[in-house]
């Protein structure tokens, strides 16, 4: 599986963390999401899948909490890894990040989740704007 980001250090102890992220199209634009804090940044809709969850559930209540849209037709791209430090969780983690294809289908309010906000944007400027390189590159491949 390729990894992206930052190098491992060696000495460090990360946890485990699965997650699904999705690339939603829809109109001829993405749909991102706006993290404000811990520090601003531009990403795919997705997280953390938490234990007894499956990823397909998962990616749907990550989806609808950071950006209040339903999804539809999701299809698994791949995956990669990252090593990165969390600080909402103030953990290092290995994240194995399943990328999804899906359709957003309805708008059901705004965000639940605190400093999110949705973010609509055309194929090449959502490419500009993704901070995290591994979801840039399933991006890239999508858009051929």
């Amino acid at each position: 599986m390729r990894r992206w980001g930052e190098a491992v250090e060696r000495g460090r102890r990360y946890r485990h963390r699965p997650g699904a992220y999705a690339i939603l199209w829809r109109d001829g634009e993405l749909l991102l999401t706006f993290q404000a804090e811990p520090r601003p940044e531009v990403q795919l809709p997705g997280g953390g899948i938490d234990p007894g969850e499956s990823a397909l559930r998962a990616l749907h209540r990550e989806v609808r909490e950071e950006t209040g849209w339903t999804i539809a037709a999701a299809r698994r791209l791949g995956a990669y890894r990252r090593f990165a430090y969390m600080p909402d969780y103030d953990m290092w983690a290995e994240k194995v990040c399943q990328v999804w294809l899906a359709r957003p289908v309805r708008r059901v309010g705004p965000p639940s989740e605190a400093m999110h906000a949705p973010l609509w944007a055309p194929p090449g400027v959502a490419l500009g704007l993704i901070a995290n390189e591994g979801e840039r590159e399933f991006l890239r491949r999508v858009l051929g």
